[in-house]
């Protein structure tokens, strides 16, 4: 690897001296900026961008951004999560940014407020950061190169970029096209650059299996590997086949993996592919579990990703196949070992088949979806659509949209033909309304209406259509609190509050072992343990991002271990990793317990004894405020 030369810290020696030669000559010298550099500087120069240029683009309008977000809500829908963890993990030194394929914002999340004030007020929704526009950038560059791109301090073309570093990593639809970008930008150089890298093209992989499994929600998405560990990992190749056993879509590292071209692969059948009967095949992938075939392509590792919930036909005869998909998740195993837990999931599962509503209270990350979609598949709807809705990643002025769906010219920029709403595509299912405590107040009005009356009607249509569905709402939020404050409605907090069940965050929880070994069952790894010493350090973080961060770092173990290896230790952990699950509280000295006290009982005092107020405005969960006075009086 090539040591890069800095002035000052942070700009390099040889990018400095290629814009002082170009600012001079008016040209780009030869042989001083990296091979990938120099040619992205000389295509910004062919664009004929200036690279002293200060000048911010403006922002797209609400109704261009409303039509912009419309238009990407399967790339939006599918990266949430991702883009979620990674600002937990990075979103304190930069920030995390998703573009579609022509390089334009969809998503901001991070050190925002802070970059602004360093000269990127401009990376915002709506505004365009391509390489004709901007000059060599990670975001642009990585789209037209089409591959993952570094760029450090002083590489950027513009000037005023020289004190930024950003990885992009590409983003690909199942046809192998590009369909956007996900970015990591961060003021100061590179640093680890392999850490940031793999980090993000671990989101990227769960972001293209997202597309897939949306793509083709009727047919099979297949994942393998010539190496079992490198299965749920950034390295997986992936099919998806329709139900006679024909090749639909594959991706860029399945075409790798099989020596062969995307166009020679589409319309294979499958058993080209793996040197079986369909039948057998599909009795084998109805099991579950990881499976191993023979084929002229060498030896495979596999299993199923989705299966399709309607009967298969085998061998000339219909056969359903076993209720739990492979990947979704077990309501009998989401307890554990924790008793309370499990009986409110149990009567949660009871009131949801009596058509109560279910309200999942917890931090983000505490797994509120995986909960929401268990009881979903215990259900008697299980075959039919489970439609989710993030009330917090849409914007405002598209929830009504999003949820009701509209008739063609209701709005200006609306799409020929109109669009079904969420409610209507959950229509005999299961409609999850996530983070409904920040679903604006005037659209609660309408949900309201709704769940009172099951009906719906589209915007811009008179008729109303009758609706069935399961309502599963969940929220971070104090909702009681909110409606003491004038922020929910009174109504529709009973209306939603049927069985309510309160997640435990993840370092609250005294199941933690079982909660490892269920979720490497799950990436496919149920034989792979850890070390003790691996063991001790997981019990006493702190898991700031929930399970969907222990999920993560689980998958980058599993990728860096060996395929002999069957146990996990602190080698298999990246620098950036291990130093912050390292970082474990230090004991308090007596002063600063007293001052922690004296804080609490204040908060309390303000808040007439309501520990779930009190809690919120220490920015600290009720259960953890139980615990710190227990701990404090101890």
């Amino acid at each position: 690897m090539n040591v890069i030369k800095t002035i000052n810290g942070n700009l390099p020696q040889d990018a400095r001296l290629a814009r002082e030669k170009l600012n001079i000559d008016g040209q780009l010298p030869d042989g001083i900026l990296r091979a990938e550099i120099d040619a992205s500087w000389r295509r910004s120069l062919g664009h004929g961008v200036h690279c002293n240029s200060r000048t911010a683009l403006d922002l797209e309008s609400a109704s261009s951004l409303d039509v912009l977000l419309a238009s990407n809500r399967l790339l939006l829908d599918a990266a949430a999560a991702e883009v979620d963890y990674l600002k937990a993990r990075q979103g304190k030194e930069g920030l995390i940014i998703l573009a579609n394929a022509d390089a334009t914002i969809l998503a901001v999340e991070g050190r925002s407020e802070d970059l602004k004030r360093s000269g990127l007020d401009d990376i915002a929704l709506g505004t365009c950061w391509s390489e004709a526009v901007r000059g060599t950038n990670a975001l642009g560059t990585a789209l037209v190169e089409a591959r993952t791109v570094q760029i450090d301090c002083g590489e950027h073309y513009l000037d005023r970029l020289s004190d930024f570093s950003c990885t992009s990593v590409p983003i690909h639809c199942p046809q192998g096209d590009l369909l956007g970008v996900l970015d990591l930008t961060r003021q100061g150089p590179l640093g680890r650059v392999q850490d940031s890298t793999a980090l993000l093209s671990l989101a990227v992989s769960q972001i293209e299996g997202r597309l897939f499994n949306a793509s083709y929600p009727d047919q099979i998405v297949l994942a393998f590997h010539s190496r079992r560990q490198y299965l749920d990992s950034p390295w997986q190749g992936l099919l998806a086949l329709d139900l006679e056993g024909r090749i639909l879509a594959v991706s860029n590292q399945a075409c790798q993996l099989l020596k062969d071209s995307r166009i020679s692969l589409i319309g294979q059948r499958c058993d080209n592919f793996l040197g079986m009967r369909l039948d057998q095949w599909l009795a084998r992938i109805a099991q579950g579990g990881i499976n191993t075939v023979e084929t002229a392509k060498g030896s495979f590792f596999y299993k199923a990703l989705q299966v399709p919930l309607r009967p298969i036909s085998v061998a000339g005869t219909l056969k359903r196949p076993a209720k739990v998909v492979p990947g979704q998740p077990d309501l009998d195993s989401l307890g554990m070992g924790n008793s309370r837990y499990s009986r409110a999931l149990r009567m949660a599962r009871q009131g949801l088949a009596n058509e109560l509503p279910v309200l999942l209270l917890g931090e983000t990350g505490s797994g509120k979806e995986v909960v929401a979609r268990a009881l979903h598949m215990a259900g008697a709807r299980s075959e039919k659509p489970f439609v989710a809705v993030n009330c917090a990643a849409i914007p405002e002025g598209l929830i009504e949209s999003e949820l009701f769906g509209y008739r063609e010219g209701a709005f200006t920029g609306s799409r020929r033909g109109g669009v079904v709403g969420r409610l209507q595509q959950a229509h005999g299912g299961t409609l999850f309304l996530d983070e409904i405590g920040d679903m604006p107040l005037a659209l609660q009005a309408r949900l309201l209406r709704v769940l009172q009356e099951r009906k719906v009607a589209p915007l811009g249509a008179a008729e109303e259509q009758d609706l069935d569905v399961a309502i599963i709402c969940a929220t971070h939020r104090d909702l009681k609190r909110q409606v003491e404050d004038k922020q929910f409605r009174e109504d529709l907090y009973y209306r939603v509050n049927g069985i309510s069940v309160q997640l435990p965050a993840l370092r609250e929880r005294d199941d933690l072992s079982q909660l490892i070994s269920s979720l490497l069952t799950k990436l496919g790894a149920g034989t792979v343990k850890l070390s003790s010493e691996l063991s001790e350090l997981f019990a006493h973080y702190h898991w700031p991002g929930n399970i969907r961060q222990l999920e993560m770092v689980l998958r980058t173990l599993l990728a860096m271990r060996e395929e002999h290896e069957t146990e996990l230790g602190l080698e298999h952990l990246p620098d950036s990793m291990l130093e912050e699950l390292s970082a474990v509280e230090r004991p308090q000295s007596g002063r600063i317990r007293d001052n922690e006290l004296e804080l609490i009982r204040q908060s309390l005092e303000q808040h007439q004894g309501n520990v779930s107020a009190a809690a919120d405005a220490l920015g600290i969960s009720r259960a953890t405020l139980y615990r710190k006075l227990k701990q404090l009086h101890s």
